[in-house]
C-alpha cells in the first residue's frame, strides 16, 4: 500500500521493450514515444511527487539493463524506489513485456496503472488480472492527476472519469472523459524526465485524432488542435535546452487544419532564420495534399525534409476495403509532386488486406508482388515500410475478422506477435499465410539490398565530378545527396533484415503458426 506518511512520493512511468524480434528496435533507442513524457510532465507539476519516464528501448545513457530484454527493475527499485508505476501500452506487441513487469512490481507492494490504444473492449479485463490495479481509458493528462490524488486518499476513486479497477473481482468502468481540447493548459513535454536515455528524434505534435476513418486503425476522431504558437514553443524549448536538431511530428495527419499549419511553417521558417539553425522535419501527411502547392512549398521552406506517405496498396479493391479514398492511377502523378518539391518519401504499405465479404475479388501471390514491385519501382519511392495487416484491438478490421472467426487464438499467437511482421489471420485464397509474410518479407529484401553498398563506395567518388560537370557545389550537392542517403539506408535496411531474419528462425514462428491454423479449424469447426 502506499505510504502517504512520506514527504514525497515517486511514479514511475515505464515504455516496455519491443520484443527480441521486432526490427524497429534500431530506429527505438533514438528517439521515445511522447505519450508518457505529456503524462509525466503533467505528475511533475504535482505537489509532493516526483517522477522518471524509463523507455526500455533507449537505454543508451548507463542505463541498468536486465541479461536479456529492457531495464533491471530490480536495479532502478533498489536506487529509487517508486510508489506507484505507469505504464505506456500504445503499442499491442509490448503487452506481454508490460504484464511481466506489472506482476513484478505488483509483488514488491507498488501500486501499477496502465493506459494506451491497446486497452480497450476485453483488454481491460485482461490487464486488471495480469499485475494491473488500475486502467486509465483515453487521455490521460487529467485522469492521472486524480487518479494519484484518489491513491493517496484524497478523492474517491468513483468520481474520477476514464478509470477501471476490480470489485471484488468486478471490472469497474467509471464514465469516460472528454477528450482535451484546451491544450494550452497543458505543460509542454519536458524530456529531461526520460532517464537514461540519449534522444537523437524528438517528437512532438500539434493535433490529436483523426477523421478520416481507414479501418485498420484505432486513431479516430473529429482532429483537436493545439495553436501553431504551442508547438514553435516545444521546438524552441528543446532547441535551447536539448540542443535538438531532429523532430518527428507525430500528427497523423500533418496538416489536418490547413491554413494554420501553413501559418506554422511560415513561423517555423522565420524562427530558424532568426536563431541561425536549420533544424530538420520528418511529418506523417496524406498523399492528396500534393494537390496544395502552397502547403507543400510552406513545408520545404519550415525544414520538412521527409515525408511519411500511407499509400498501403496499388490495388483499387484492397483501398475500397480500407476506406482508403484513394485510386491507383492517380497515385504516381501525386507521388511525382512531392519528389519535384524536394521531399523524401517514407512508403508505408500493407500487404495482403483481406477483402470484405460479397465483393468479387481474387488475386494469385505473385499478381500481388508485381502489383506492389511496379508502383515502388515506378513511384521511385526513397524508403519503404511493407507490414502485413493488423486486427488491432478496437479496430473495425479486427471486429470484421473476428466476426468471420478467422484471428488466430491469442494462446498460439500472442499479443508479441501484433507489429505488423507476422500473420495474425486466415488470408483471403488462395493465398495462405506463410506465402503472405514470405512475401511482405520478399519485397522488403527486394528493396533493401546488400549491393547498396557497392553503390555508396561509387557515389563518394562521384560527387567532385559531378559538381564540377554542373559548374555549381550546391546544385551538385542535391543531385548527389538523394541517391547516396538512399543506398546508405537500403544498405542499413538490409542489415536489419538479416537480423530479423534470424531473430525470426531463433524464435520458430512456423511451429506457431501451424499450431495456430489447427486450432483455428477446430474452433470454426465448433461454430
Amino acid at each position: 500500500m502506499l505510504d502517504v506518511s512520506k514527504k514525497r512520493l515517486r511514479l514511475r512511468i515505464i515504455i516496455p521493450a519491443y520484443p527480441a524480434f521486432n526490427i524497429y528496435s534500431h530506429i527505438a533507442d533514438k528517439t521515445t514515444a511522447l505519450g508518457p513524457v505529456c503524462i509525466a510532465s503533467v505528475v511533475n507539476e504535482m505537489e509532493g511527487w516526483d517522477v522518471e519516464v524509463i523507455d526500455e528501448n533507449n537505454l543508451r545513457r548507463y542505463g541498468p539493463r536486465s541479461g536479456s530484454l529492457g531495464a533491471d527493475h530490480e536495479f532502478l527499485q533498489r536506487q529509487r524506489p517508486a510508489d506507484v508505476v505507469g505504464f505506456y501500452g500504445g503499442l499491442t506487441s509490448t503487452i506481454p513485456r508490460l504484464y511481466e513487469i506489472a506482476r513484478f512490481y505488483k509483488n514488491q507492494g507498488v501500486i501499477t496503472i496502465a493506459g494506451g490504444q491497446h486497452f480497450v473492449e476485453d483488454n481491460i479485463a485482461e490487464a486488471l488480472n495480469s499485475g494491473i490495479d488500475y486502467v486509465v481509458i483515453g487521455e490521460g493528462e487529467e485522469t492521472i492527476k486524480e487518479l494519484l490524488q484518489s491513491i493517496e486518499g484524497k478523492r474517491k476513486i468513483g468520481e474520477i472519469k476514464g478509470v477501471a479497477y476490480l470489485n471484488a473481482k468486478e471490472v469497474i468502468c467509471t464514465p469516460e472523459r472528454e477528450p482535451i481540447a484546451d491544450f494550452n493548459k497543458l505543460p509542454l513535454a519536458d524530456f529531461s524526465l526520460v532517464r537514461y536515455a540519449k534522444i537523437k528524434v524528438y517528437p512532438v505534435g500539434r493535433i490529436r485524432g483523426c477523421g478520416m476513418d481507414c479501418e485498420f486503425c484505432t486513431v479516430k476522431g473529429k482532429p483537436r488542435y493545439a495553436s501553431a504558437e504551442r508547438l514553435l514553443e516545444q521546438i524552441s524549448s528543446l532547441l535551447e535546452t536539448q540542443d535538438a536538431r531532429h523532430f518527428f511530428v507525430v500528427d497523423d495527419l500533418f496538416g489536418q487544419e490547413r491554413d494554420e499549419t501553413i501559418r506554422f511553417c511560415n513561423m517555423l521558417r522565420d524562427y530558424q532564420s532568426k536563431v541561425g539553425r536549420r533544424l530538420d522535419f520528418f511529418v506523417q501527411i496524406r498523399l492528396d495534399k500534393a494537390k496544395d502547392p502552397q502547403l507543400l512549398w510552406a513545408m520545404r521552406q519550415a525544414g520538412i525534409n521527409t515525408v511519411a506517405i500511407g499509400f498501403e496498396s496499388p490495388i483499387e479493391e484492397e483501398l475500397r476495403a480500407m476506406n482508403k479514398h484513394l485510386l491507383p492511377q492517380d497515385m504516381l502523378s501525386l507521388t511525382r509532386i512531392f519528389h519535384n518539391y524536394g521531399f523524401l518519401i517514407h512508403g508505408m504499405f500493407i500487404f495482403g488486406y483481406p477483402i470484405p465479404e460479397g465483393v468479387n475479388f481474387t488475386m494469385s501471390v505473385s499478381q500481388r508482388i508485381e502489383r506492389f514491385k511496379s508502383f515502388i519501382k515506378k513511384a521511385k519511392i526513397d524508403t519503404i515500410q511493407i507490414l502485413l495487416p493488423g486486427p488491432l484491438c478496437g479496430t473495425q478490421l479486427r471486429r470484421r475478422l473476428a466476426r468471420q472467426n478467422r484471428i488466430y487464438p491469442l494462446p498460439d499467437v500472442g499479443w508479441e506477435y501484433y507489429d505488423g511482421n507476422f500473420p495474425l489471420f486466415e488470408p483471403d485464397e488462395p493465398m495462405t499465410a506463410e506465402e503472405m509474410q514470405h512475401a511482405a518479407r520478399k519485397l522488403m529484401g527486394k528493396f533493401y539490398q546488400f549491393k547498396s553498398i557497392l553503390m555508396l563506395g561509387l557515389l563518394v567518388f562521384s560527387f567532385p565530378a559531378l559538381a564540377l560537370f554542373l559548374h555549381n557545389i550546391k546544385l551538385g550537392w542535391r543531385k548527389w545527396y538523394r541517391p547516396w542517403r538512399n543506398d546508405l539506408a537500403r544498405f542499413g535496411g538490409w542489415i536489419v533484415m538479416k537480423k530479423w531474419a534470424w531473430q525470426f528462425k531463433k524464435d520458430k514462428f512456423l511451429a506457431r503458426l501451424q499450431a495456430a491454423k489447427a486450432h483455428l479449424k477446430i474452433r470454426q469447426a465448433i461454430v
